[in-house]
């Protein structure tokens, strides 16, 4: 007989007593379709973390710039390790970042990066607790600063110390409402300093608003606050020329560590006695922990696939005890044991699989309406989605072959004599 036609015949079967059970088949397909929807809506919410976070790394660093600091690493520092980089790491102080400018500010642009909490004042508001940043006119060019309304501030005005800011959205609604900020002033430690420019709406990292920040020239956050507790210094290769081209980030970063070293006298074979800080290691540290994560939610959120498994091997045995007569008739008629091995492994597969495409949609429709209702960021990869198929099809082979091997060696006989 022809195996293509063996083969249709054992679908069309197989469908037929699907079609016969509708119901059952259906709540057969339910712990499926759970198990599918489950790892398709887990894995969209690790991929679309994944995508935040990498959003969140391009705003903080841009694409190719990198940060020195006494302290700057991803992930906690244990309060030994800590210890250890505030005795032996040098603090960058503004003298630090002069030296950096004049020795390599022809390839390398910088801006020093200094943040404090204070109190916003401003027309009889009061905004508790706002991160008031300092930072140089060059900051813009590094990483992604949008800009609503006004400007950023000039390298003149930094010069020049010139007090001004670049306000947060949650700044303009605490003491200026609905209107324009630009040209009204606000007092930041005492000192009033007149709005030049309105951030765009940013919403919030991990609880956390990124709308309260204000940006102001960091040689007024140094008559502020001081310097010498140290700051973080942004870096970026400058553009390239015909005759000079650009440097990569990692040649500027070789530059920056190399002219550091020289001046903090570090002893050549020893470690850096400061930090640096990349997109790429952020990258890393993000990468390998969201891979923990999905190395432990996901087979979590699998045992519902086998829970499903189970659901389906116990519903196709019921199915060959009710069908015994039948398989009786098919073997007397010359059906071999693999035709009836065949029937009744398609008839789990092809339960198992529908339940994975109706748990891939519904997972699916799940992260779409869940980023819609919320904002959240939940994207449905490939990967998953060939995952889940595979497995539900797995399950399927697996949870099929017991009944249908059983199935397959039913005496002809005592399944003719069978009620």
């Amino acid at each position: 007989m022809n195996p293509f036609s063996n083969i249709t015949t054992a679908i069309s079967l197989a469908l037929d007593s699907i079609r016969a059970h509708k119901l059952r088949s259906f709540l057969t397909l339910l712990g499926v379709i759970v198990g599918v929807a489950s790892v398709i809506l887990v894995g969209a919410a690790i991929d679309g973390l994944g995508v935040y976070a990498e959003n969140i790394t391009a705003k903080a660093f841009g694409s190719d710039s990198f940060l020195v600091a006494q302290i700057a690493s991803v992930g906690r520092l244990s309060s030994r390790q800590l210890a250890d980089k505030q005795r032996r790491n040098k603090r960058i102080r503004p003298d630090d970042v002069a030296y950096l400018r004049a020795a390599t500010g022809d390839s390398i642009i910088y801006s020093p990066y200094a943040q404090h909490t204070d109190d916003v004042k401003g027309e009889n508001q009061v905004y508790e607790g706002a991160s008031i940043l300092g930072a140089s006119a060059t900051l813009p060019e590094m990483r992604d600063i949008p800009i609503e309304d006004g400007r950023f501030f000039t390298e003149n005005e930094e010069r020049l110390r010139r007090p001004v800011a670049v306000i947060g959205q949650d700044i303009r609604d605490a003491i200026f409402h609905a209107d324009s900020p630009i040209g009204r002033t606000i007092r930041v430690s005492g000192t009033e300093m007149t709005v030049i420019g309105l951030l765009e709406r940013q919403g919030s990292s991990f609880g956390r608003s990124l709308d309260n920040p204000v940006y102001i020239p960091v040689t007024v956050y140094y008559d502020l606050y001081g310097g010498q507790r140290g700051t973080a210094v942004f870096g970026k290769a400058r553009a390239g020329t015909g005759r000079n081209p650009a440097l990569s980030m990692d040649a500027a970063l070789d530059i920056t560590r190399a002219t550091l070293r020289s001046h903090f006298h570090t002893p050549l074979g020893q470690d850096d006695n400061f930090d640096t800080l990349t997109p790429d290691s952020v990258r890393s540290f993000v990468d390998s922990v969201l891979g923990v994560i999905a190395a432990v939610v996901v087979p979590i959120t699998s045992i519902s696939l086998v829970v499903g498994g189970i659901v389906i091997m116990n519903i196709m045995l019921v199915s060959v005890t009710e069908r015994t007569r039948e398989i009786g008739i098919r073997k007397s008629l010359g059906a071999r044991q693999g035709d009836i091995l065949l029937q009744f492994l398609i008839e789990s597969v092809i339960l198992s699989l529908a339940g994975g495409l109706i748990g891939l949609m519904c997972g699916a429709l799940a992260a779409m309406a869940l980023s819609a209702l919320f904002g959240a960021t939940l994207k449905v990869t490939a990967g998953y989605v060939v995952l889940s198929i595979f497995v539900s099809s797995a399950v399927g082979i697996i949870s099929g072959w017991y009944p249908a091997r059983r199935a397959a060696r039913l005496d002809s006989v005592a399944a003719l004599r069978a009620e």
